[in-house]
């Protein structure tokens, strides 16, 4: 049809032109008076013929118009043949509109349901009108639909090639069921208050802050339209629909923030964390899931909203407030002796740590290989000497013998074949299970222990029987020395000097010999235990000290170092050379150690393809939060990151990217953390 439009437009537009030819022709003839055309023709013959050409263009239009009527009939009789006339009161019926084109993508024909819709595209280049059909049409044959919206309804399109036909799909209803039912979605939660016990001293709730707070959590409750049930004296649970957890969301939750405030100034912050699970219909499960998220908030150091949506990656709001160092000995005691008592039942004992193992984690390995030789129970640390840091694999061959080491340590490959369903896996200074020493055995251990002291990720070891996550502490060695002392067993636990001393170089280590931030008064006291079994500070010292290659090493990547921001630095390795974390780690102290870096981040490969990012802070920049925005994790002052099958350049890229979006961020958190410890 559209090409025997075209022919007629040009016969048209070719005979009117000949018409105008002719009569400006014959005007300039007959005024001219050229062959004495005045003297043959006279006025009343022109007249006439002026009346025969007035005629004829009629008749001539009339002609057209017939001939395009019947253009279109025999068109609507082809469109039929393609979608069969007798199912065209069934696709009005469902609302079901129906687009003809050609190759040239003119609308040649449309049902009725366009007609009664006042929708005329006939002679319209369908994609020039709806320009996100253009895709569709590239992706042909691939069933691929996409929604556009006309005359403010909706419609899902889909497109049949061969037969040029366009089916339009009136999705109204279901859009706005869909709409209505998104936003009615049920959304639970769990809000906790932090510190609770440590505020109210095991008296009643009577407290003036807590009283404050409690207020300003039934108030916000009833802003929002939350249904809020006390479950114990210091946690509730959450009942509200998607849309008001979207208004909850949109104003980033600023309850937390506002409970913080009234906190300040107390002895014991007193903070709340909150855990939010939706996108399934199952309220058990998404009770279950708001559950998971609060205890992650709660192992981050609470103060913070942990959203879990079924099926995606959870969301962090908040955690501006350090974990509170808790002095806890009752705690302590009661945690040593369940995981005693788990050792006891059990008939083997594996214990590992992370890979590129450290001394902090070798460290709490051997503390609880102590704690298993107590109790009289076979024990073996899980270990691949390829897979550890230098210094480590130094620590172990230099203080060792080669039976001893047979003795206490075992490769990755004899312990997946001596697992059992009685076999313990303790798992110490990591809780991802892609960063664990062996991750083949936490797929065959039924009895998994884990204990950290770094703030939960979200990839998290499942369903251990036993954890034992503190990020108020500044290593693992800290925590294992308080399980040692506090255990209620008699006699105590020994711990061998060798072993004691290791454990105080995992605390120098990771709290960069009692200078970062996160060493408190119980770091202190857990050097003191471990002084008490004997542990050596000038060995414990050596252990760390760096050989000559290395300070070459080092120096050579702080040459590196850049400037992307105002008080903040990266250092980057070349390409083809591989380096210990340590080192990097190392690298990032010395770059912040120069006036006026706030902040440091070293970038090396670990391998040949994997990359790792050692961030520090001086406390002025949050660089937890960073690391997390790049897959990583760790303190406030001290974080990592480790990306698989990466090339240096792609990682710089992304944290500069990184550093552009969420530096900003990062140095308020900060601030605020430094103002509510002020207070």
């Amino acid at each position: 049809m559209g090409k025997a439009i075209k022919r007629i437009r040009v016969g048209s537009f070719i005979t009117i032109l000949l018409e105008l030819i002719l009569i400006a022709t014959f005007c300039a003839l007959y005024f001219n008076n050229v062959f004495h055309l005045k003297e043959y023709i006279a006025v009343e013959y022109i007249i006439v013929g002026a009346a025969a050409i007035v005629f004829l263009n009629c008749l001539f239009v009339w002609i057209v118009v017939i001939l395009i009527s019947r253009l279109r009939q025999q068109t609507d009789l082809h469109a039929a043949e393609v979608i069969g006339s007798d199912v065209q009161e069934a696709y009005n019926f469902a609302m079901i509109g129906l687009v003809v084109t050609d190759n040239k993508d003119m609308v040649l024909w449309t049902n009725d349901l366009f007609k009664d819709r006042h929708i005329d595209i006939i002679d319209s280049n369908i994609l020039v009108w709806q320009p996100d059909l253009a895709e569709l049409k590239e992706s042909a044959g691939n069933d691929k639909t996409t929604k556009v919206v006309i005359n403010s309804r909706n419609y899902e399109v889909k497109f049949l090639l061969e037969a040029g036909l366009w089916i339009f799909k009136d999705i109204t209803d279901y859009e706005s069921i869909y709409k209505y039912s998104k936003e009615q979605a049920p959304v639970i939660g769990i809000l906790s208050l932090d510190n609770y016990q440590d505020v109210v001293h095991g008296e009643d709730d009577f407290n003036d802050t807590v009283t404050k707070v409690k207020n300003v959590i039934f108030n916000y409750a009833k802003e929002y339209g939350v249904l809020l049930r006390k479950i114990k004296d210091d946690s509730y649970s959450m009942l509200c629909n998607y849309e008001s957890f979207a208004k909850m969301k949109a104003d980033n939750f600023y309850i937390v923030d506002k409970v913080r405030e009234i906190g300040a100034g107390t002895d014991i912050p007193l903070t709340i964390s909150i855990g939010l699970a939706h996108e399934f219909p199952d309220v058990i499960k998404l009770n279950e899931l708001a559950n998971e998220a609060l205890d992650i908030a709660m192992s981050r150091g609470g103060d913070q909203v942990v959203i879990s949506a079924y099926g995606s990656d959870m969301e962090f709001i908040g955690g501006k407030t350090e974990a509170q160092e808790k002095r806890n000995r009752v705690k302590v005691r009661v945690l040593a002796d369940s995981l005693i008592g788990l050792i006891k039942t059990s008939s083997r004992i594996l214990i590992m740590g992370h890979r590129d193992m450290d001394m902090d984690a070798l460290g709490a390995c051997l503390g609880i290989k102590a704690i298993c030789s107590r109790l009289s129970k076979p024990s073996k640390i899980v270990v691949d000497l390829k897979l550890t840091e230098f210094k480590t694999r130094a620590a172990i061959t230099s203080n060792f013998s080669k039976d001893e080491i047979g003795e206490i340590m075992i490769s990755p490959k004899e312990a997946a074949e001596q697992i059992s369903p009685d076999t313990l896996l303790v798992v110490c200074d990591v809780h991802i299970p892609s960063m664990v020493m062996a991750p083949n055995l936490l797929e065959k251990a039924s009895k998994i222990v884990v204990i950290d002291h770094h703030r939960r990720a979200e990839e998290y070891i499942d369903s251990p029987v036993f954890n034992h996550i503190d990020p108020s502490a500044s290593s693992s060695c800290e925590l294992i020395a308080e399980l040692i002392r506090y255990a209620s067993i008699n006699p105590r636990i020994e711990l061998p000097q060798i072993f004691a001393t290791i454990m105080l170089s995992g605390i120098f280590l990771d709290s960069s010999y009692f200078k970062s931030k996160h060493t408190g008064l119980r770091t202190f006291e857990a050097c003191t235990i471990l002084k008490d079994y004997g542990a050596d500070n000038s060995l414990a010292d050596d252990l760390l000290k760096d050989d000559f290659e290395e300070y070459v090493t080092i120096n050579e990547l702080v040459r590196t170092m850049q400037t992307p921001a105002y008080g903040v630095v990266y250092a980057i390795g070349p390409e083809n050379r591989i380096y210990d974390s340590a080192t990097l780690a190392k690298a990032a102290n010395l770059c912040l150690t120069m006036k006026g870096n706030h902040a440091a981040f070293v970038i090396g490969k670990t391998s040949n393809k994997d990359v790792r990012i050692s961030c520090r802070s001086d406390g002025s920049i949050n660089v937890q939060l960073l690391a997390e925005k790049l897959g990583g994790g760790g303190h406030f002052t001290s974080a990592a990151v480790s990306i698989e099958k990466a090339d240096l350049e792609t990682v710089k890229n992304s944290l500069l990217n990184v550093l552009e979006t969420s530096l900003n961020m990062a140095r308020a958190d900060a601030k605020t953390r430094s103002k509510l410890e002020e207070d």
